[in-house]
């Protein structure tokens, strides 16, 4: 007979947040609850959704529960929930990922406490599968089969958001990151545009990179002012890239050269893959608008914190399909 996992009433006493092509991640997400337990996962896949029949995804069995399920896992402290989903699965299935949208939260009790699973899709980019002692197998299955396999019915509506999303193939995925901390404009008597980030925006340019690498970025774009470029440096550096500056996609270029700004960001979403812009706090939620509208994704009076960042899906074609704003870098726990 199976055993009873820890977890076995979450199917009938939890609260879905996967509706809509828009999510958000708080800067202090677990102050919701008293006592909440944060975790993150993914629908782990593999295929082209060019071509729906060969997608499959990735269930995973847990010995200890005699469970099916997605692999998902509590964030570790220093940890951003990115983070946490792309090491969990790592550690759960052997597989290295890239990071896609944002699916939303799952909040169900465990004990005495109130966990929160955030969940992304993630695309296998290599790796292999070893047992252990968490999960002695894993399946990989066509979106129908995974669904009847599931042991809980939350992670079948999990499942079928993803297949909603992979259902339409994806283009380009825009990281557009407003710049860290930088010092008080008031307090800064020299040219603006040298104008740097102080401790705490250093801090959080750190944690950028964190933040970002899961999602594989493949090329770094900033807006001209130093502190944009200090913002990109750290990735950049990580990742073994280069970092274009623009005036264009800051808010001098914004604001003096409209028409020649939109060019330059339609022309960074058409060349494909996962690129990072760092802009500022003018152009950001006019960008965002912007697209938006175009890509009949409304989005009313989009936020821009500081080193916050906006993942951006787009079609092909170039439409705004999907929108996730992460509100900060900075680990959750």
């Amino acid at each position: 007979m199976a055993r009873r996992s820890s977890e076995s009433d979450k199917d009938r006493s939890n609260a879905l947040n996967v509706t809509g092509r828009f999510q958000s991640i708080s800067t202090r997400p677990a102050d919701e609850f008293r006592r909440c337990t944060l975790a993150a996962g993914a629908v782990l896949w593999r295929g082209d959704p060019a071509e729906p029949d060969t997608v499959e995804v990735a269930l995973i069995h847990r010995p200890r529960y005699d469970d099916w399920s997605l692999a998902k896992g509590k964030v570790d402290p220093g940890e951003s929930l990115p983070q946490t989903a792309a090491r969990e699965i790592l550690e759960e299935t052997g597989h290295e990922v890239r990071l896609g949208k944002l699916l939303g939260r799952v909040t169900y009790p465990v004990a005495d406490r109130t966990k929160f699973v955030y969940y992304f899709t993630a695309k296998v980019t290599g790796g292999e599968f070893t047992a252990n002692d968490e999960v002695d197998e894993i399946r990989w299955l066509p979106f129908t089969d995974a669904r009847g396999l599931l042991s809980y019915d939350v992670d079948r509506q999990v499942l079928d958001k993803a297949a909603k999303r992979l259902a339409v193939p994806v283009g380009t995925r825009l990281l557009l990151v407003r710049h860290a901390h930088a010092f008080a404009r008031h307090t800064w008597s020299g040219n603006d545009d040298v104008r740097p980030l102080d401790k705490k925006g250093r801090r959080q340019a750190t944690a950028l990179t964190d933040l970002l690498a899961p999602y594989r970025p493949d090329r770094i774009y900033s807006a001209k002012p130093d502190r944009c470029v200090a913002t990109a440096e750290p990735l950049a550096a990580r990742l073994g890239l280069g970092i274009e500056s623009d005036v264009l996609l800051g808010d001098e270029g914004w604001t003096s050269a409209m028409k020649e700004s939109k060019k330059r960001y339609r022309g960074i979403i058409a060349d494909g893959g996962t690129p990072v812009v760092v802009s500022q706090g003018l152009t950001i939620p006019d960008v965002i608008a912007w697209l938006s509208a175009e890509g009949r994704l409304p989005l009313h009076e989009p936020e821009a914190k500081k080193a916050s960042v906006w993942v951006l899906t787009f079609t092909t074609d170039g439409e705004l399909t999907g929108a996730d704003y992460l509100a900060s870098p900075l680990p959750v726990k």
